[in-house]
């Protein structure tokens, strides 16, 4: 393990205050939560279970980053959306999408920083 993994390897917890594993290292039981939606999960309320810790590479961000681990064993199946719910997401997308000005459906968001679709801000431009 190279020097650099091996300041954040602490399975114990006791350096970093919850287990911290290096990138690529995290037991399989530990998952992100982007990993537990791609399985139909989510964490249940229960809280972050371990860390992984890598060092920043971005531009202007040096340190260091983490992302938090839930244990899926303790996962529950994602609740399904009712009927209602998803008539609302589709009612308030549509609103998104439909010009004030022609009253057409874009078939996009229309940018919040023009208020209108590309053709009707193109011909106030104009």
């Amino acid at each position: 393990m190279s020097r650099i993994r091996a300041a954040f390897w602490d399975p114990a917890g006791t350096r970093y205050g919850i287990p911290t594993y290096p990138w690529r290292m995290a037991p399989p039981h530990l998952l992100t939560r982007r990993q537990l939606t791609a399985e139909g999960l989510r964490p249940a309320g229960q809280g972050v279970q371990a860390q992984i810790l890598w060092r920043s590479r971005r531009h202007g961000a040096p340190g260091f980053r983490a992302a938090y681990l839930y244990d899926i064993r303790f996962a529950l199946p994602k609740r399904a959306a009712t009927a209602r719910q998803r008539a609302a997401l589709d009612k308030a997308n549509t609103a998104r999408r439909t010009c004030p000005v022609c009253h057409i459906d874009a078939g996009y968001v229309l940018p919040r920083h023009l208020g209108v679709c590309l053709d009707c801000a193109e011909e106030c431009a104009a």
